[in-house]
C-alpha cells in the first residue's frame, strides 16, 4: 500500500484547485453564455407572432357567413378579454403551475428532465413550460432533437424578454393543438361545444383544457371516459393552485357536458358570392391565396343576408329539381355598386363555376335598352313611328345583308310606336332604327352604361348577339336606374387584419355618364313591358308575370335559342337574371324560356317587399303627357288605352290623336284647367293623380 506522501497531498491539492478552476471557469462560461443570449434575445426584439388564422367573410349587418378555405384547420385569434378566466386557470393549472413565477423555464423540470434523458440515452422527457410550448408552437417542429431544444430556450427567452405573461399565455391558449383540426382555445370550443371560449363554463373550461396533453387520446368527442379521467385531474390542479374550491371542483365534475358528436358543416348561403369576393381580394387587394386563407382577416361584405336567402328560394322553387338547366342571378344597389345578391349556379357542391361573373351569353333583346337610349338623344321620342313588316337590310356599301325576324314571325305590318317597340320586343323596328342612327352610337353608349365585352358595330348587336356576362348587364341596367350615373360592381366594403388595422375601406363612387332627363325617360319605357295598353300585334313581353308584381318596375326580356334573360330594376334595386344550359342546348318552349320571368318576377317582389309601390321620380327636364300609344299623339276621350307617358321636355307630341275622333284634351296647367279648353280637364286632372 502506497503510503501518502507531502506529494501525493500536493498533487492531490493542486487537481482540486484545478479541477475548482475549472468548474468555476464554467460556470461563469455558461453564466455569461445564458446572460448574453439574454442580452441578444433583448437586443433582437419581439419576435413576429406570425400565426395562421381564419379570414371570416361578414354581411353587410357584421353577421359571419363564411371563412376561407383553410384545409383541415381552424384558427382564430381572440383576445384574453374574449376568454372565460376558467380556461386559462385551468391550462396554467395542469400545464405550467409556477408559470407567474418562473422567466420561461422551470428549472426543476429542466434539470429533472436532462437527468433522465441522459439516464436513458433519449429525449423523451419534457419539462416545456407554457413559454417553452408556445415558442414551440409558433416557430419550430416537434422534432425531439438537440438542436430543436436549443432554439426552442432562445424563442422562449425572446418571448419571455420582450413580451408580458398575460401576452404570452394569451398566445399560447391561440396556438395549441386541440385535436381535430382545430388549433386554439376558441376553435377548439366551437368545435366541442358549439360556442365561443369566452362563454365556457368550469366544467366546460377543464375538459378543454386536458386535451392538449394527448388531442388523439383526449378528445372527448371520440374518447369521452379517457377525457373524464384527464378533466378530474385538472379540476384537482385547480384546487391544489387556489383556483377554486373542492365544493366546486366536485360540482364541476358532475356536471353534464352536451360534446357535439356529429360535425356537419352548415352550407353558405352564399358560396358563389364567396368566391367573388375572394377574386375580389385577389385582383384589388393583390392578396396571395395563402394570405386570404390562412391571414386571420375580417372580411366585410355587401352581401344582404335576406336578400341572398330570397333569392336562393326562388331559384330552387322557380326551376323544377329534375331539370338540368342552370340559372344566375345578381342583384346590386343601382347608386353604389353594391352587389346585395348572387347566384351563380343551382348546385356549388356540383359545379363552382360562377355563371354570373365569369359566364358570358348572347343577352338576346334585353340589350336593346341601350339602343333605344341612343335613340332617344337621337332624334327619337317615345312617339317616334317605324313600320314593323318584314325587312332585309344591307350594309358594308351593299356587300352584305341582314335579314331578322321578329318572335314567332309576328309582325304589326303597319307602324307602331317606340314605347310599343320595346314593350313588344319587335326586332324589326330595333334593326331600323340601329342602322338609322348609326351603328356605333349603340357600341358607345353600351360601353359608356358599363358593358367591358368586346362588342361589333353589325346590324344584329341590338339582338344580343354579342356575348356579356349577367354582372355586366346588371351594371350597365344600373346606369339607367341611377338617372345616368354609372357605378362599379364591389363585393368588399372593408378589410380588417388580424391586428385590427383597416388595410381596405371601400368608398362607393359614381360618374354622370347619360342624361339624367332621357334616363328617366328610357326608365318609363322600359315599364311598358307589364302595361297592356301596349298590346299590339302582340302581348306585351311581361304580360305573362306582370300579376305577380305590385312594384312599378323597370325592366327588359331578352332571349336567343339558348339563353333567357330578364333584367330590370327600381330606383333602389337591380337584378339580372340568366336561364339556359351550361353546355348551350338548345331552350325548350315549355317550360324553360318562361324560367327567367317567373323567378325575376317572384324574387324582385319579394325583395321589394315593404318598398314604396312607386319610388320612380322625375328630374327636371321631364314631363307627362296622355297620349294615344298606337298613334304616339296626344289622346283624345275616344281613345280607348290613353296612356300617361313621359317625355324629355320640348319633344312631347303636339298634335292629336285623329284616329279615334275624339274631342282632345292635355296635361291640366297650374290651375288645373285643361290647356286646350276642352271637356277633359276635370277628368285629367284626377288621372294626373295617378300616374301609373
Amino acid at each position: 500500500m502506497e503510503l501518502v506522501t507531502d506529494q501525493n497531498i500536493r498533487k492531490v491539492k493542486s487537481f482540486l484547485k484545478w479541477f475548482i478552476r475549472v468548474a468555476l471557469a464554467g460556470i461563469v462560461l455558461v453564466l455569461f453564455v445564458i446572460a448574453s443570449l439574454w442580452i441578444y434575445a433583448k437586443i433582437l426584439g419581439p419576435p413576429p407572432i406570425k400565426v395562421s388564422q381564419n379570414t371570416e367573410f361578414l354581411t353587410n349587418d357584421g353577421k359571419v357567413f363564411a371563412e376561407a378555405e383553410h384545409g383541415y384547420q381552424n384558427r382564430y385569434w381572440v383576445k384574453k378579454e374574449d376568454m372565460a378566466q376558467s380556461i386559462m386557470n385551468a391550462t396554467v393549472a395542469v400545464e405550467d403551475k409556477r408559470f407567474y413565477k418562473h422567466h420561461g423555464f422551470d428549472i426543476k423540470r429542466v434539470f429533472g428532465s436532462l437527468a433522465a434523458d441522459i439516464a436513458s440515452f433519449s429525449k423523451k422527457q419534457g419539462a416545456s413550460t407554457l413559454s417553452m410550448q408556445y415558442a414551440r408552437n409558433l416557430y419550430l417542429s416537434n422534432d425531439k432533437t438537440w438542436k430543436r431544444k436549443f432554439l426552442e430556450v432562445f424563442y422562449t427567452m425572446r418571448l419571455e424578454s420582450n413580451y408580458s405573461k398575460n401576452e404570452i399565455l394569451e398566445g399560447y391558449l391561440n396556438t395549441v393543438y386541440y385535436g381535430h383540426g382545430a388549433y386554439g382555445v376558441e376553435a377548439a370550443s366551437k368545435y366541442y361545444y358549439g360556442k365561443s371560449a369566452k362563454d365556457l363554463s368550469l366544467a366546460e373550461a377543464s375538459m378543454l383544457a386536458g386535451v392538449p396533453k394527448g388531442p388523439s387520446y383526449y378528445a372527448p368527442d371520440d374518447h369521452y371516459e379517457n377525457a373524464k379521467k384527464r378533466q378530474g385531474i385538472v379540476l384537482q390542479a385547480m384546487v391544489s393552485n387556489g383556483y377554486i374550491t373542492q365544493a366546486q371542483a366536485d360540482q364541476a365534475y358532475k356536471q353534464p357536458l352536451n360534446i357535439i358528436k356529429k360535425h356537419e358543416a352548415a352550407p353558405s348561403i352564399a358560396p358563389y358570392f364567396e368566391d367573388a369576393v375572394q377574386q375580389e381580394l385577389r385582383d384589388k387587394l393583390g392578396l396571395s391565396e395563402e394570405e386570404i386563407a390562412t391571414g386571420g382577416l375580417k372580411v366585410y361584405t355587401t352581401l344582404d343576408s335576406s336578400l341572398q336567402k330570397k333569392a336562393n328560394k326562388w331559384v330552387k322553387d322557380t326551376i323544377s329539381p329534375a331539370s338540368k338547366i342552370e340559372a344566375a342571378l345578381v342583384t346590386m344597389d343601382p347608386k353604389t355598386g353594391a352587389v346585395k345578391a348572387l347566384v351563380g349556379g343551382r348546385d356549388y357542391t356540383k359545379d363552382q363555376f360562377n355563371l354570373a361573373v365569369s359566364a358570358k351569353r348572347q343577352p338576346g333583346s334585353s340589350f336593346k335598352p341601350f339602343l333605344y337610349y341612343a335613340a332617344l338623344k337621337n332624334g327619337f321620342t317615345p312617339s317616334s313611328t317605324l313600320t314593323s313588316e318584314p325587312t332585309t337590310f344591307t350594309f358594308d356599301n351593299g356587300k352584305e345583308s341582314y335579314s331578322p325576324e321578329n318572335y314567332g314571325g309576328y309582325y304589326a305590318n303597319g307602324p307602331i310606336t317606340l314605347m310599343q317597340a320595346l314593350a313588344l320586343s319587335d326586332n324589326i323596328y330595333a334593326v331600323k332604327t340601329h342602322m338609322a342612327i348609326g351603328m356605333d352610337k349603340l357600341v358607345n353608349t353600351a360601353k359608356t352604361m358599363g358593358i367591358t365585352s368586346p362588342l361589333e358595330a353589325i346590324p344584329s348587336l341590338p339582338l344580343g348577339t354579342k356575348e356579356v356576362s349577367i354582372l355586366e348587364m346588371t351594371r350597365a341596367y344600373s346606369t339607367i336606374a341611377n338617372m345616368g350615373a354609372r357605378v362599379s360592381p364591389s363585393f368588399i366594403t372593408k378589410v380588417v387584419n388580424r391586428q385590427g388595422d383597416v388595410i381596405y375601406d371601400w368608398k362607393p363612387s359614381s360618374k354622370q355618364v347619360l342624361d339624367k332627363a332621357t334616363s328617366f325617360v328610357l326608365a318609363q319605357m322600359m315599364t311598358g313591358i307589364f302595361d297592356t295598353k301596349l298590346n299590339d300585334y302582340s302581348t306585351v313581353t311581361g304580360a305573362s308575370v306582370k300579376d305577380i308584381l305590385t312594384h312599378t318596375v323597370a325592366a327588359k326580356t331578352g332571349s336567343t335559342n339558348t339563353d333567357s334573360w330578364m333584367v330590370g330594376f327600381t330606383p333602389q334595386l337591380t337584378t339580372g337574371v340568366w336561364v339556359g344550359y351550361k353546355d348551350r342546348q338548345t331552350l325548350n318552349t315549355y317550360p324553360d324560356s318562361g324560367y327567367s320571368k317567373t323567378l325575376w318576377a317572384n324574387y324582385m317582389e319579394d325583395a321589394l317587399k315593404g318598398q314604396p309601390e312607386n319610388s320612380f321620380k322625375a328630374p327636371k327636364g321631364v314631363v307627362k303627357v296622355w297620349v294615344d300609344p298606337d298613334t304616339g299623339k296626344l289622346a283624345t276621350d275616344a281613345c280607348p288605352n290613353a296612356r300617361l307617358t313621359y317625355y324629355v321636355k320640348g319633344t312631347e307630341p303636339t298634335e292629336y290623336c285623329d284616329e279615334h275622333h275624339g274631342s282632345p284634351y292635355g296635361s291640366p296647367d297650374k290651375n288645373g284647367k285643361d290647356k286646350k279648353g276642352k271637356g277633359k280637364g276635370f277628368i285629367n286632372r284626377i288621372l294626373d293623380l295617378f300616374p301609373w
